[in-house]
């Protein structure tokens, strides 16, 4: 059959929608004359602004999301006036049935295999069960029925853009706000956005007076929401240290895209803000947390993207009488520091 227009849903968080970029990218390359739509939540939608592989970024609002009606009717409209060959359902939840629910004549309804979604999805792909692939191999698998179709070119590859104009314009704001770029750049997560991801404070400020110390780097804190008073805490137990900058906000995803494109290198707790750096294709070292597969979460490592978490030194049998808190103090100081400093030492040439 001829396909022509494809569906991708994903919604969730930035860091789900990130990786799965590699399936939109895939798909391009697959069928470079279809037209590829990709279904996220309002708020991270910025980030795919004139992504090539992408034709139409289609959000829901919170609203819609949060009330009943508005998101049946919204997904109705939008299957039956569209009227996909193929949908891609990354989600697989009862919540996301309902695109394929309306969308019964559509060849290719392709999900994760669930026990609620027989039906509805008449390709239900077990993309979990291998333990041993990371979350874009994961993602890939849900393209194996269009092997029918074409001969699928699949991209592990996940890739985000900025524009010329958006990259000078942010970077005239950073100069603006005291960073010299004749100096490297670095990104700093400190925080997240769920508290029981953050690595030791006291190990976290003592790994950026090393790096500060060692390679007079610029250290920017990234920081949303409720997350800001813990970044300024650690900002002002550290003296108020001058190479570290808590004055400089990115205010949406897509100037966080910006800013990002203007470091150096990314360092810090593992979420979104770590997969938009990989993205974009800068250097990271990210802190792991207990029960966050390093495997899975940390798809095309290398010396270029690396990270540390408890699985890599101590297996499941010496963790199992730990709690939580046990688990993530095994990450240490020097242990940080001993990948860190090579990564530092290899990237942040000038």
């Amino acid at each position: 059959m001829r396909i022509n227009k494809i569906l991708v849903i994903r919604f969730r968080r930035v860091g789900d929608s990130v990786l799965s970029i590699a399936i939109c990218s895939s798909l391009r390359r697959s069928f470079p004359n279809a037209q590829i739509d990709y279904v996220l939540n309002e708020a991270i939608s910025s980030l795919y602004e004139n992504h090539p592989d992408i034709d139409n970024v289609i959000t829901f609002s919170n609203e819609e999301n949060n009330n009943f009606w508005k998101y049946i009717l919204k997904v109705r409209h939008l299957v039956k006036n569209t009227k996909y060959d193929v949908i891609i359902d990354t989600r697989s939840t009862i919540k996301t049935l309902f695109f394929s629910l309306f969308s019964l004549s559509t060849s290719y309804r392709i999900g994760s295999k669930k026990k609620y979604n027989y039906f509805l999805h008449n390709f239900r792909i077990d993309n979990h069960r291998d333990k041993t692939l990371d979350m874009v191999q994961h993602n890939l698998m849900l393209l194996n029925p269009l092997e029918r179709e074409a001969s699928i070119q699949y991209c592990s590859d996940f890739k985000l853009y900025v524009s010329d104009q958006e990259k000078l314009e942010f970077k005239a704001y950073m100069l603006d706000s005291g960073i010299d770029f004749s100096r490297p750049v670095l990104i700093a997560t400190v925080t997240a956005r769920l508290p029981h991801k953050v690595w030791d404070k006291e190990r976290m400020k003592e790994v950026l007076r090393r790096m500060i110390e060692k390679y007079a780097v610029q250290i920017i804190f990234n920081f949303a929401g409720n997350e800001e008073d813990f970044a300024v805490d650690i900002h002002r137990e550290m003296g108020n240290d001058k190479n570290i900058f808590t004055n400089i906000k990115a205010d949406s995803l897509k100037d966080l895209r910006a800013l990002i494109s203007n470091c150096d290198f990314f360092f810090g707790n593992e979420g979104g803000p770590r997969h938009i750096s990989q993205a974009l294709e800068l250097p990271s070292y990210a802190i792991y947390p207990p029960n966050i597969s390093k495997s899975i979460w940390l798809p095309n490592g290398g010396e270029r993207y690396l990270g540390i978490s408890p699985d890599d030194r101590y297996s499941k049998e010496e963790q199992s009488e730990m709690d939580y808190s046990q688990r993530f103090n095994l990450i240490t100081v020097d242990q940080v520091w001993n990948g860190l400093d090579v990564m530092l030492a290899t990237f942040l040439k000038k």
